[in-house]
C-alpha cells in the first residue's frame, strides 16, 4: 500500500468530481472500530463509546473504494479526530510534507480553492480537511454543501463495508493479542485493495444513485447511516479562519450556477 507523495499521485479528483459531483478532492476519511477481545492485564483504554472492546482502523479512501492510508495504532477509546492528529499522514500534511496539489480552481469560476480530503463532524476543520456543518439549523446554502460532501464522503463507509464483507474477521470478535489482529487488520486492507485492483467488479455492489440521483445503499455496506445521523456526528474542534473561508465559499459555489448539477 503506498499513500501518494507528490501532486501527481493524488490525481483522484476528476473521478471524485465526475462519479460524486465534488470537486479538488482527494479521499475521503474516517475510522472503524475492530472488536477484540479484552487484552492481557485490563482494557479500559480499549473501550469504546460503542460499548464494547476495540482497535481504531483509521483509513483514508480514495473514489473507487481502495484505501490509500491506513493506521491501526489507536485504542478504541481514542476519538476519530485525536487518533487522526497522531497519524503520520496527518502530521505530514500539517507540515506540508504530503505533496498535497497546489490550490485550483472550480470548474466555472476563477477563486483557488485548496486541495483537500472530507471527512464526518468528528474531524476538526482544516483548509486541507472539509467536512459537514454541524448545527442544526442550516439554511438552504449549508445544507446543500453538507449534503455534496456527505454524498462523496461515502466511499470510505463503502470501502469499510467491502472490508467486513470479504473478511469476516471483522464482523467478529478477534480473539488474538492486540498486536496479531493489527497485523491481521493492516494484512486484510493490503487484500482488499489487491482484490478491487484485480477484480474492479467486486466494488460494484456498493451504494450508488438511481436516475433521480437518491442515494440506494449498496448491500455491503453494513455501517451506513442516514444523512442526519452522519450531519449530526461527534464535533470536532480546532476551527482556522482560513478553513471556514473556505467551506463558506464551497456553500457558496455549489448552490450557485456554477457549482449546481440536476
Amino acid at each position: 500500500m503506498k499513500c501518494p507523495k507528490t501532486p501527481e499521485e493524488w490525481n483522484d479528483a476528476k473521478r471524485f468530481a465526475s462519479k460524486w459531483n465534488y470537486f479538488n478532492c482527494g479521499g475521503a476519511l474516517d475510522g472503524k472500530h475492530v472488536a477484540i477481545k479484552k487484552p492481557r492485564g485490563g482494557g479500559s483504554l480499549f473501550f469504546n463509546y460503542k460499548k464494547f472492546l476495540s482497535i481504531v482502523l483509521m483509513a483514508l479512501s480514495n473514489s473507487k473504494y481502495r484505501f490509500l492510508f491506513v493506521d491501526v495504532d489507536a485504542e478504541g477509546g481514542a476519538g476519530d479526530g485525536g487518533t487522526w492528529q497522531k497519524c503520520n499522514l496527518a502530521r505530514a500534511i500539517t507540515y506540508n510534507r504530503a505533496g498535497l496539489p497546489q490550490d485550483r480552481n472550480l470548474p466555472n469560476d476563477d477563486e483557488p480553492i485548496p486541495f483537500h480530503v472530507v471527512a464526518n463532524d468528528a474531524f476538526a476543520l482544516k483548509s486541507w480537511m472539509m467536512k459537514p456543518y454541524s448545527h442544526q439549523s442550516q439554511d438552504p446554502t449549508e445544507g446543500l454543501y453538507s449534503y455534496r460532501l456527505s454524498r462523496a464522503r461515502r466511499v470510505v463507509e463503502n470501502a469499510f463495508g467491502l472490508l467486513q464483507m470479504t473478511w469476516r474477521v471483522f464482523g467478529t470478535t478477534m480473539q488474538q493479542d492486540v498486536q496479531v489482529c493489527k497485523k491481521i487488520t493492516l494484512c486484510a486492507c493490503v487484500m482488499h485493495n489487491l482484490v478491487l485492483h484485480r477484480y474492479p467488479c467486486a466494488g460494484t455492489d456498493v451504494d450508488h444513485e438511481d436516475q433521480h440521483h437518491n442515494v440506494v445503499p449498496g448491500t455491503r455496506n453494513q455501517e451506513s447511516l442516514n444523512l442526519m445521523e452522519r450531519l449530526m456526528a461527534r464535533r470536532g474542534q480546532n476551527y482556522t479562519r482560513r478553513a471556514e473561508v473556505a467551506r463558506d465559499y464551497l456553500a457558496q459555489y455549489y448552490s450557485s450556477d456554477a457549482g449546481a448539477v440536476e
